[in-house]
């Protein structure tokens, strides 16, 4: 029987200015619609704690806290326990104390959880429903970043998805359902886990907020010449990676056709290796921004040469939405319902990008033909309403449904 529900995500989901608190954001709100719902989650600095208050009056109680323990320290934690490091991070007293009580209380039925690092709050004992939100196979990327850096990192990546691999696994095993963002997400983690019930839910955009007819300020001054833009969090690694390859092997070759066009890395906390990408021709960081949408609009071309994605890239939607020709890896294309050379296009290889952003960037018309299919197909198939229709019944199971 339905009585409230414990949400625990790893982040505040406010303000959803970044990929996973926009789904925490929108899975939060809908189940606010099913039933009361008490919020636990992680600030990462005194900004995202100052939207603390924008859930009163949303949810029925909230414990937010600010995440700041150093990473050396997570890291030594991990090793002494045996636990997963991105697990220790954000472990807190203070937050499994306030999830206790909160369960005490008698009025928990069902508890959602948001990303694995929160999963260490969920008693072994709750003998309500819980569902658990993976969104990506974490364990798959670490195993990708083992692949290369220094013997210190390599061991640390590799040490970090055996580990993480084998947490998810535990935790999958006691959830009534394991989430993840994609179909081919979900298929990878039910090979690797063999859990008994995977699905994926997928991401969706708020297609009213990201239409290029919406209001919102214009970039002034306008650029004048061939605009490329990438968006994303420019401390996350597969998006350093992502913006420095292109910008080091790409952009020299656009510029050779287009002398005057720039390359626009759009996004909060650029590290000092984003940064220094500003002295290459043609490049500009931005650091954050106050609505990446004005960035978007004003943009010839958004590309997303990603190497390493888990998961659906919600920046791909996001410029779907707002009309643009999108030019996206192999990796940030998966998981994507859309259709190559007609809702967007998908290369497999730096070289590749480029030629089709000069392709692009010669033939504008075939930019707005291609942009105009994109945002159509991303009403039709991805707005959040649809995409979170599955909650409906997930949040309805009880203790008597099979485990």
């Amino acid at each position: 029987m339905m009585r409230e529900i414990l949400f625990l995500a790893h982040r505040i989901p406010w303000p959803a200015d970044r990929g996973d608190k926009i789904r925490s954001h929108h899975i939060l709100k809908r189940l606010c619609e099913i039933a009361p719902v008490h919020v636990g989650t992680f600030a990462d600095d005194e900004r995202d704690m100052g939207f603390a208050e924008a859930m009163d009056g949303l949810v029925a109680s909230r414990h937010v806290e600010l995440r700041s323990k150093p990473q050396w320290q997570a890291g030594l934690e991990g090793l002494v326990t045996g636990q997963p490091i991105s697990v220790r991070s954000f472990a807190s007293r203070s937050m499994q104390n306030w999830v206790d009580a909160t369960i005490a209380s008698g009025q928990i039925s069902h508890i959602f959880c948001f990303s694995g690092q929160m999963a260490q709050y969920v008693p072994a004992d709750f003998d309500g429903c819980f569902i658990m939100d993976f969104v990506d196979v974490d364990s798959a990327k670490f195993e990708s970043y083992a692949e290369e850096g220094n013997a210190f990192m390599r061991w640390v990546n590799r040490r970090e998805g055996r580990v993480l691999g084998k947490f998810e696994t535990e935790i999958a095993a006691r959830a009534n359902a394991s989430l993840l963002v994609s179909e081919a997400e979900a298929e990878l983690f039910q090979r690797r886990t063999a859990a008994s019930t995977v699905m994926a839910l997928g991401n969706g955009i708020d297609t009213g907020f990201y239409d290029p007819e919406g209001h919102y300020k214009k970039l002034h001054p306008p650029f004048p010449d061939p605009l490329i833009v990438f968006t994303g969090q420019m401390d996350y690694r597969p998006n350093i990676e992502a913006v420095s390859d292109f910008a080091q092997h790409a952009m020299p070759v656009i510029r050779a056709q287009h002398p005057e066009a720039t390359f626009a890395i759009v996004g909060r906390s650029p590290t000092q290796a984003v940064s220094d990408l500003s002295m290459l021709p043609g490049v500009q960081v931005t650091g954050a921004v106050d609505d990446v949408r004005t960035w978007l609009a004003a943009a010839d071309v958004v590309v997303a040469p990603l190497r390493i994605a888990r998961g659906i890239q919600n920046k791909v939607l996001e410029a779907m939405a707002m009309a643009k020709p999108v030019v996206a890896s192999l990796a940030a294309a998966e998981g994507i319902d859309a259709e190559h050379g007609q809702h967007f296009f998908v290369e497999e290889n730096v070289g590749a990008e480029a030629a089709r952003v000069c392709a692009l960037l010669a033939e504008p018309s075939s930019g707005l033909s291609i942009g105009k299919a994109a945002r159509a197909h991303v009403i039709n198939h991805y707005g959040w309403r649809s995409q979170l229709t599955p909650l409906d019944r997930l949040m309805g199971l009880g203790t008597d449904d099979p485990q």
